[in-house]
């Protein structure tokens, strides 16, 4: 018979895991519009751009990873959507819409939105570094010799996502972050952790996947 805690870290993991999914693959596909938009408004920052580049590959690296790793179990990730999602929970806090409905164009006409996107996207990748380190020290991602070895590249890759926004807005001399959008980010994360991942946990009732996020992508 299976120990209950053997059940409970298979649960753990499954809904860790399909969170971190969801996160990787809306990262990645998201900065191709940060991209768009720092090659427009940066064209003689060629150190940026590359930076966020390579923020946008490791974020699809590590969204490969967390897919392999539900792939060598045979299984779909769960279906989260949106509500798990730190980064769009953030957006939709600082800019009032979704990630999907965010005018580029407008981020790229106002000096004000661009600095207010750097900034989110640093706090998100700092919480996200933080976050890291904590789960590294967990007992159940310890005892998944796969997962650990994810979070321990995660966390190799973490300051190269957050330190190119900060030292953008050291050049430009603007603030790094705004008490609200610390609020922001702070409850953000509290209600994931507190509220969301249990409520994931204990409702059997989500469906797994029907399709990878990444089908249909070149």
């Amino acid at each position: 018979m299976t120990s209950p805690l053997t059940l409970f870290r298979a649960r753990f993991l499954d809904v860790l895991a399909s969170i971190y999914l969801y996160n990787e693959h809306r990262g990645y596909t998201s900065l191709d519009r940060v991209i768009e938009a720092v090659r427009v408004r940066c064209p003689d920052d060629p150190g940026f751009i590359a930076a966020i580049e390579k923020h946008r590959g490791d974020e699809r690296k590590h969204y490969v990873m967390f897919k392999r790793w539900f792939e060598l179990r045979g299984v779909m990730p769960l279906a989260v959507d949106s509500t798990c999602g730190h980064i769009d929970r953030f957006i939709f806090k600082v800019f009032g819409c979704s990630i999907d409905e965010l005018d580029t164009q407008g981020v790229i006409a106002s000096p004000d939105a661009f600095e207010k996107l750097c900034r989110v996207i640093m706090l998100t990748e700092q919480r996200g570094m933080r976050q890291v380190e904590i789960l590294l020290e967990n007992s159940h991602v310890r005892s998944d010799k796969a997962m650990k070895r994810i979070f321990e590249v995660v966390e190799k890759d973490e300051p190269d996502h957050w330190m190119p926004y900060e030292a953008w807005l050291d050049r430009q001399g603007r603030t790094k972050a705004k008490w609200r959008e610390r609020w922001a980010d702070y409850w953000i994360h509290k209600s994931l952790m507190l509220v969301k991942l249990p409520s994931l946990f204990l409702r059997r009732s989500t469906p797994r996947m029907a399709a990878w996020p990444d089908a249909g992508e070149r």
